[in-house]
C-alpha cells in the first residue's frame, strides 16, 4: 500500500507555507471539472488522508469534514461545461486550479500540483505526479475535489434524472452512453467530447 509521506527538502526553508492541489472529473462527459486547494495545519493532524479514489464515498465525505474543520484554509473552485469547451480540458482544469489557489484565505508560499503539469499563479508551484497519495496536503485536495463534484452530480440529477447522474457522475458508462443515446445532449453535457459530439452531428450534421 503507498504510504502518504512529507518530502523532508520540499519543508527546509523555514517559514514555508505548503497548500496541497488536486483536481476531480477531468474524464465525465458532463459537469464541471472541479478543483480544489488544501493547507493543513501541522498541529491537528487528519488521520487516514490517502489518494480519493482509493477510499470509499462515505469515508471520503467523513473525512472531508474533518479537513474542512481543521485545515489552516481550504478552497473549492470549478470550470463550467462552457469553459472546457471553450478553452479545452487540460486548460480549464489549470484554471480551476489557479482558482482554487487564489480562493484560499491564506497565501501559500508554494503549491504542491498532483500531476505532471502546474497552472500559471502568482504562487511558487511545484508538480508531483502521483502526490495525492504521497502527500497529505493533496491528498486532502483530492478529497474535496472529489466530494464536492459527487454533490454537484447528485444535484444535476435532480434536475436531469433521464440521464441518471446519480449513478454514474458523468462518466461514460455504458448507462450514460445509453441515456445519452435516448434523451439527446444536455445543457450540462460537454459539447467537445467525442461522444457527445458524435451525436450533436448525428442531429445537425452542419456542425
Amino acid at each position: 500500500m503507498p504510504k502518504v509521506v512529507v518530502m523532508p527538502s520540499l519543508f527546509d526553508s523555514e517559514g514555508e507555507l505548503i497548500c496541497g492541489v488536486d483536481e476531480a472529473g477531468r474524464g465525465p462527459l458532463a459537469g464541471p471539472v472541479f478543483a480544489a486547494a488544501v493547507i493543513l495545519d501541522p498541529h491537528t493532524l487528519v488521520h487516514g488522508l490517502r489518494d480519493s479514489k482509493k477510499l470509499t464515498a462515505q469515508r471520503r465525505e467523513e473525512l472531508a469534514i474533518l479537513i474542512k474543520r481543521d485545515a489552516l484554509s481550504w478552497s473549492i473552485a470549478q470550470c463550467s461545461e462552457a469553459e472546457i469547451d471553450e478553452l479545452n480540458i487540460l486548460q480549464a482544469t489549470m484554471l480551476a486550479m489557479r482558482r482554487a489557489i487564489e480562493g484560499l484565505s491564506i497565501t501559500p508560499t508554494l503549491a504542491l500540483i498532483d500531476g505532471n503539469r502546474c497552472p500559471v499563479c502568482t504562487v511558487r508551484t511545484e508538480a508531483i505526479i502521483k502526490g495525492d497519495d504521497k502527500f497529505t496536503q493533496i491528498s486532502a485536495a483530492s478529497i474535496l475535489a472529489k466530494t464536492a463534484r459527487d454533490a454537484a452530480l447528485m444535484e444535476m440529477h435532480k434536475t436531469y434524472p433521464n440521464y441518471a447522474f446519480d449513478q454514474h457522475k458523468g462518466y461514460p458508462t455504458a448507462l450514460h452512453l445509453q441515456r445519452l443515446r435516448e434523451h439527446g445532449v444536455s445543457p450540462v453535457h460537454r459539447r467537445s467530447y467525442g461522444p457527445v459530439r458524435e451525436l450533436l452531428i448525428l442531429a445537425n450534421p452542419s456542425l
